[in-house]
């Protein structure tokens, strides 16, 4: 159980540090005079650096072994920490961010692989809660810091830095969980492919996947500015407030469902999905804060849900030394789901109709992107029934 617990403190430490810049974004435009769509910009890169990752080294663990993946993975977000400290201007957060990225998309495969190989089904389950905790975590806390605490802009990277100097001494006194095998260079050769028998449900998880993660990119990249212009505050806590809610309720949801069956949860998350957007959206309309942590709430259980149902239909099916790459193909999607519609929305607030013309776009595609998920879902449960 303890290597349990160091292999998901990794996962909510990584997605911790993914999500520390956000309230920090509008520390960062103040002192550097840049446009929301330079935000979007910033958060993109960070998906799209990801996406290489998983796509180059997403299998390679499943060949040289869990560890050194993540030695190295951990010694790479260090760096990243310390060029977000010393960062003094966009390029350099896009550094840090591109550098981040890369370690974190090696990461996640290896580490999530690493759980189900010391336990198929707890590592499932935990492969769904602690991204959302992680998530949850690195908002909150990073918004606290830099509205309470001095070098706003340093903290609680240095804090990051520290975690991951300790987490780097526990993964290497940790024992291997795979045996190392030939092939490792072939792995670095960007290539998608699924085991035969997981095809089907990994067709059905992957539009469910996409539209939970776009709901989070909408929080993370609109959120921030939509709650401090609903709440007409400048505080950075708001910035991270609704992220923290939304992921929080979305890690807390998957640990009081990770009993019931994959279906049933992912059919449960798409619903809750949709009637949180709707409800939030009606919120922005009018202007109304608490109608927005309402609705943010319904969506964070329908995230939480949509993200396991999905993880759970598909990881199970998966034999040891395939499951970082089929984790790997299943980050992809979601990493995607989160970065493409961020990235438009930002190019949209500035040069279409603003934030809230912006927001009500943004809600209302991932609502026809989970429509297209249930329908999806649905159908897939009835075919077999038909056979």
């Amino acid at each position: 159980m303890r290597q349990m617990y160091l292999l998901a403190s990794l996962v909510v430490s990584f997605l911790a540090a993914s999500a520390a810049p956000t309230p920090l974004y509008a520390v960062y435009q103040r002192e550097w005079g840049f446009s929301p769509i330079t935000t979007t910009m910033v958060f993109g890169v960070y998906a799209l650096a990801v996406l290489a990752a998983l796509l180059v080294v997403g299998r390679l663990s499943d060949h040289v072994g869990r560890k050194p993946v993540l030695l190295a993975a951990i010694a790479v977000q260090a760096a990243a920490m310390l060029v977000f400290v010393l960062a003094d201007g966009v390029p350099e957060l896009v550094i840090a961010r591109v550098v981040q990225g890369l370690s974190t998309g090696a990461a996640v495969a290896a580490v999530g692989a690493a759980m189900l190989d010391v336990n198929r089904a707890r590592g499932a389950v935990a492969n769904a809660v602690a991204p959302g905790i992680g998530t949850a975590t690195g908002a909150l806390v990073s918004a606290v810091l830099v509205q309470f605490l001095p070098a706003p802009t340093h903290l609680i990277y240095l804090a990051l830095l520290a975690v991951f100097a300790l987490q780097a001494v526990g993964v290497a006194l940790m024992p291997e969980t795979v045996t190392p095998r030939a092939g490792a260079l072939n792995t670095l050769v960007p290539e998608v492919t699924l085991p035969r028998g997981v095809r089907g449900p990994v067709l059905v998880a992957a539009p469910v996947l996409f539209a939970v993660w776009a709901l989070t990119g909408f929080y993370a990249s609109l959120g921030p500015s939509l709650v401090r212009s609903l709440a007409e505050s400048d505080s950075v806590v708001y910035g991270g407030l609704s992220l923290f809610v939304l992921a929080g309720v979305g890690a807390a949801s998957v640990y009081v469902l990770r009993a019931a069956p994959p279906h049933a949860v992912m059919v449960a998350g798409i619903v809750g999905l949709l009637v949180g957007v709707a409800v939030t959206l009606v919120a922005i309309g009018a202007r109304s804060v608490p109608g927005f942590f309402v609705g943010t709430v319904i969506a964070g259980f329908g995230f939480g849900n949509g993200f396991q149902g999905g993880i759970r239909t598909v990881i199970p099916l998966v034999g040891a030394h395939e499951r970082a790459g089929v984790l790997s193909l299943l980050y992809v999607v979601s990493y995607i789901g989160l970065g493409v519609p961020a990235v438009l929305a930002g190019f949209l607030t500035v040069h279409a109709g603003g934030l809230f013309t912006t927001a009500r776009e943004y809600g209302l595609a991932v609502m026809l992107l989970a429509a297209f998920a249930l329908v999806g879902t649905l159908r897939s449960r009835r075919a077999p029934a038909r056979a």
